[in-house]
């Protein structure tokens, strides 16, 4: 297969899967996915496997008022990336948050063996959390704080399966 061919194939996963997501169908975004894949973000951490495909689930079956634009997706033989903003209700405060990402991928045979999303937690939390999110959002201990919160939502959904 040649690189252009492979270029192609890879921008096309890249779609599908931000297609999918704007659909809230998790099933074919962990299907992107390879069986081994390593996913990270400044929120849940690192996920291997099946738990970043959990993870999909468990945010689009609690998905409110919810909707992803995506766009700048490119991609090589190897390598991709995407913009994508993705526009919610954060049900733990009911506030409204406007998450923009950058997101790189590592493809393998065919799938996303690699997916890194990359944004700012502070701003996340000012939207997520309001007046406590605006004046302690920055610190150490609210962000460890809300990625202690996501693992357990995360572990809570997994054990419900």
């Amino acid at each position: 297969m040649s690189d252009i061919n492979q270029s192609e194939q890879n921008s096309a996963l890249i779609t599908r899967f931000y297609e999918a997501f704007n659909r809230l169908d998790a099933e074919t975004m962990a299907a992107c996915y390879s069986d081994d894949v390593l996913f990270s973000d400044p929120v849940f951490g690192e996920l291997r496997g099946r738990q970043a495909g959990d993870m999909w689930r468990m945010l689009t079956s609690r998905a409110k008022e919810f909707s992803v634009r995506f766009d700048n997706v490119r991609a090589d033989e190897r390598t991709g990336a995407a913009h994508w903003v993705a526009t919610y209700l954060f049900s733990q405060t009911g506030r409204t948050v406007v998450n923009d990402i950058q997101a790189r991928f590592v493809f393998r045979d065919g799938k996303i063996c690699e997916h890194h999303d990359q944004f700012d937690l502070w701003r996340w939390s000012r939207q997520a959390l309001g007046a406590k999110g605006a004046l302690l959002g920055w610190t150490p201990l609210v962000q460890n704080a809300i990625r202690a919160q996501a693992q357990k939502g995360l572990k809570a959904f997994q054990a419900g399966r």
